[in-house]
């Protein structure tokens, strides 16, 4: 939900104490599921605790997380969730948020063009060129700078050695982190 939204497209949901959400744009009760359908159809909403006041949509939206995890649709792999749970306190933590959003809005913008692509609808290119668009995210989020927006296309070769020397410096910092 990174998009910026006037206050007025954001519905509210009041949580209660006995746990019941409730819908002040459809003044209705309304399940986790309910919520999760408006993520999915991109519909802001902002979950406040009734009786605080307090914003709990983080807390919402991990519960729904975990009950989507729970029923077997499962897309968190254990060693993620491993390597996630011990970036808690570490000296990296402040950058996680913001590299995980980029990575899963970098794959979202690059999902149509794949689905494409499987179709066959298009050639080998866009493969190439999302490959070469991921990989220069995560380079840079890995140094903690953002990407720039129109490099000029290098030959594969240059390209390619320069993604090696790349992986090796970051498996080099992970080690130095890890050991």
């Amino acid at each position: 939900m990174g998009s910026a939204q006037r206050d007025d497209d954001v519905v509210i949901i009041k949580k209660y104490a006995n746990r019941r959400l409730y819908n002040t744009e459809s003044s209705s009760y309304i399940t986790l599921e309910h919520l999760a359908e408006m993520v999915r159809a991109k519909r802001e909403f902002k979950v406040v605790d009734a009786k605080s006041g307090d914003d709990i949509t983080h807390n919402v939206l991990t519960q729904i997380i975990m009950e989507e995890e729970a029923r077997g649709k499962t897309m968190l792999p254990v060693n993620f969730l491993r390597q996630l749970i011990g970036m808690y306190g570490d000296s990296m933590q402040s950058m996680v948020p913001q590299y995980l959003e980029a990575s899963l809005e970098a794959f979202q913008h690059n999902q149509s063009q794949f689905r494409d692509a499987m179709a066959g609808v298009l050639s080998a290119g866009p493969f190439a060129d999302m490959a070469k668009r991921n990989m220069e995210m995560f380079a840079a989020a890995a140094r903690g700078v953002p990407p720039a927006a129109d490099e000029p296309v290098r030959d594969e070769k240059t390209e390619l050695a320069d993604l090696k020397a790349q992986l090796a410096a970051l498996q080099e910092k992970l080690d130095k982190l890890g050991g």
